[in-house]
């Protein structure tokens, strides 16, 4: 059965707004293990992105280059992380973040 999704007062889980986001909750990301199959760097910048806001994600990047990570990590398709993030309309603080990391785009799937 599928619901309509909920908005305003009918929402379960309200807002949080003023979170603390410390150096220390930022680099937590970086110890997240992947599902089987999922390259770990990927897993970790999806996690990220989907997870702070870009400010928060501005900070997080160069941790995870500073960290050794890989930035232009592939998917099996040649497709890298800034490929996905490019798909997303509100992605532009984001992409930008990348790119200043050096983030390229990969092979676009046919």
């Amino acid at each position: 059965m599928i619901e309509e999704k909920k908005t305003g007062k009918d929402r379960t889980q309200p807002a949080t707004r003023n979170e603390d986001w410390s150096d220390e909750r930022i680099r937590a990301f970086l110890d997240l293990q992947p599902p089987e199959g999922v390259p770990t760097d990927y897993h970790i910048l999806t996690k990220a992105y989907r997870g702070m806001l870009p400010e928060h994600f501005a900070r997080f990047v160069p941790f995870f280059v500073a960290e050794g990570h890989d930035i232009n990590v592939t998917l099996a398709d040649g497709s890298t992380f800034l490929d996905h993030v490019a798909r997303h309309r509100a992605a532009t603080p984001y992409l930008e973040v990348l790119e200043a990391a050096g983030a390229r785009h990969g092979q676009q799937p046919a």
